[in-house]
């Protein structure tokens, strides 16, 4: 079914899985993006199932039987993490991550739904540490050397987020309004 094997699911490029869509073969494609990021921008038969809140269990479950359950994000980093959440509940045999994400179904020219720009997710968690870095730093020179914690703090949860690829700041944004916006014929579950 993929072009190439994962340690534990398969993978499929995006112009291969809209050739399986113009054959007449149904799929599930699930976006697993923040609700924002999906209405900034999604492939035209996705629906969205934020990774922080996916329930694999109740997906296959709602999937029809023996189907292939289709994971996309921007890029294919949050889709595998998606796969392995699906690994982990026992249904490693039914996930396939897209490779390239969204990126590589828009740039192969592939049908799309656009909306409101959101920043990738990605980004914002950047520019969030980057933005407490420089707090902790001009007020560590200019108030009270204590400030300097903040930008250690924030240094740390960096290396934390690298070693562990847990991120709790890219949870927290994950989290805020912009990220939660609903587009007209909202399909997003969260």
């Amino acid at each position: 079914m993929s072009a190439r094997e994962s340690t534990s699911f398969s993978t499929i490029g995006p112009e291969r899985l809209y050739r399986i869509v113009q054959e007449g073969q149904s799929i599930e494609l699930i976006d697993v993006r923040t609700p924002g990021e999906y209405y900034s921008g999604h492939a035209a038969m996705a629906h969205c199932e934020p990774l922080d809140s996916l329930d694999p269990a109740r997906i296959v479950a709602q999937a029809p039987s023996g189907q292939p359950i289709y994971l996309i994000c921007r890029s294919g980093a949050r889709s595998e993490k998606a796969c392995a959440a699906f690994v982990a509940a026992g249904f490693g045999d039914r996930v396939v991550s897209v490779d390239g994400g969204t990126l590589a179904w828009d740039k192969a020219g592939l049908p799309m739904v656009r909306g409101r720009f959101v920043l990738p997710l990605d980004r914002q968690v950047r520019i969030a540490a980057g933005l407490l870095v420089l707090l902790g730093a001009g007020l560590g020179f200019l108030a009270n050397p204590w400030f300097y914690a903040l930008s250690a703090y924030c240094g740390a949860g960096l290396v934390f987020a690298g070693i562990t690829d847990i991120c709790p700041l890219g949870w927290t944004i994950a989290r805020m309004p912009w990220n939660q916006t609903k587009g007209p014929g909202s399909t997003c579950c969260s």
